[in-house]
């Protein structure tokens, strides 16, 4: 067993082969995420050599390919948006809300990526601001940070969205501050039901404009009768919307965000083992209850490789928005808004020193400070001084 086997030694592996088989099927995003993550942080990339001032060590550093799918950068992408978004922060409890597609329009969202995902989004956000706005409600103008992830935790197709959402908002005058009930935001069940006619409202408008395309087992849905029929099902089911309890405070809500808001398909540390059988990794079966819930499954390498494949997003599509109170321009604007209504002190303004681009990990020998000694191209290795000690740890600068 190796614990330190990652998707990047899977697709090194295997993926020459899996694009041979798959010749002709694969797009060129797959084709493309496919040799970013086998290439992340090797000579391919290019990358520098470093010495420590004091004793000498030296280590080869390799450059990461920076690709939003691939499992090893986005802990760093992690940390510098989670070091943007702890300034937005109200003293206030915080919601965690999911919204769930039904499986029927699962399947029209896999072929429709890019509009079906940004309906999603808008169907959703549009859901919470409207039911929020309601006298009946909260009457407020709310914030919400929302995430998308298209997996469930063994790799199916299973598109959701999370969404991070203070405890009240701004009233619609703007002079107040609305705090919701302390372990209730919004009703659920209200929520689904308009999530539910606002989604499947605009999807049959994208169906009527031609916009929607179907392939293979769904080939027929080309026809609006088809459509309607396909959809009919799930205009009568409860959509799911789950809200849990509030945070336990800010530094819960960042913990979560880290977490979530760069995550992948599946993490290197969820895998187990990569040999003959195929790829052995952890995953939790949310039908079972309690320490059950954890199991182990392992998938042939073919079928692993399009699980990972099957959550590869549109070129340039956001997968982070926000809305209400931590919108765009308005942001800056409505959270002081916010913390004066709420008698809050403003964000510290003694910002800690940023991380320079050039920071470097102190020597593992001595702890000194390394400085690069050499800069090599792509698909060049370095030269090391004459008989050295190589690391083969390798680090992205």
């Amino acid at each position: 067993m190796r614990s330190d086997l990652e998707v990047a030694d899977i697709f090194r592996a295997a993926g020459p082969a899996y694009r041979a088989t798959h010749a002709g099927h694969l797009s060129q995003q797959h084709l493309k995420v496919m040799s970013a993550i086998e290439n992340c942080r090797t000579a391919a990339l290019g990358g520098h050599v470093e010495a420590c001032e004091d004793c000498g060590q030296w280590r080869i550093a390799y450059n990461s390919c920076r690709n939003r799918h691939c499992p090893r950068c986005q802990g760093a992408a992690a940390r510098t948006w989670l070091a943007e978004r702890e300034a937005d922060l109200l003293p206030v409890g915080y919601f965690h809300v999911v919204f769930t597609l039904p499986a029927e329009v699962a399947d029209i969202a896999f072929q429709n990526k890019a509009l079906v995902y940004d309906l999603l989004f808008r169907a959703a956000s549009e859901t919470m601001m409207t039911i929020a706005a309601d006298p009946k409600h909260l009457g407020a103008r709310i914030g919400i940070t929302a995430v998308l992830h298209t997996w469930g935790s063994a790799m199916t197709h299973h598109p959701h969205v999370h969404m991070i959402v203070p405890g009240g908002g701004i009233a619609l005058d703007g002079k107040r501050w609305v705090s919701s009930r302390p372990a209730f935001l919004l009703p659920v069940k209200v929520l689904g039901k308009l999530f539910r006619r606002l989604f499947l409202t605009r999807l049959l408008t994208l169906h009527d404009a031609g916009r929607l395309a179907f392939f293979g087992a769904l080939a027929h849905l080309i026809e609006r009768r088809a459509f309607l029929r396909h959809l009919a099902p799930v205009r009568k089911k409860r959509w799911v919307v789950y809200a849990k309890p509030p945070f336990a405070g800010p530094e819960a809500v960042l913990a979560y965000l880290s977490r979530y808001t760069h995550r992948v398909a599946i993490s290197n540390r969820r895998l187990i083992r990569f040999d003959e059988d195929g790829v052995t990794f952890r995953y939790k079966d949310y039908r079972r209850p309690g320490a059950d819930r954890q199991q182990v499954m392992t998938l042939v390498t073919d079928e692993f490789i399009r699980r990972f494949l099957l959550h590869v997003l549109p070129r340039g599509f956001h997968r982070i928005r926000h809305y209400g109170l931590l919108a765009g321009g308005s942001r800056k604007d409505c959270l002081a808004l916010a913390r004066e209504l709420l008698a809050a002190a403003p964000p510290a303004t003694n910002d800690p020193s940023p991380e320079p681009d050039d920071f470097r990990p102190p020597c593992p020998c001595c702890g000194g400070r390394m400085i690069v000694i050499e800069v090599f191209e792509r698909c060049r290795q370095p030269r090391g001084p004459p008989g050295a000690r190589t690391t083969n740890r390798e680090t992205a600068p």
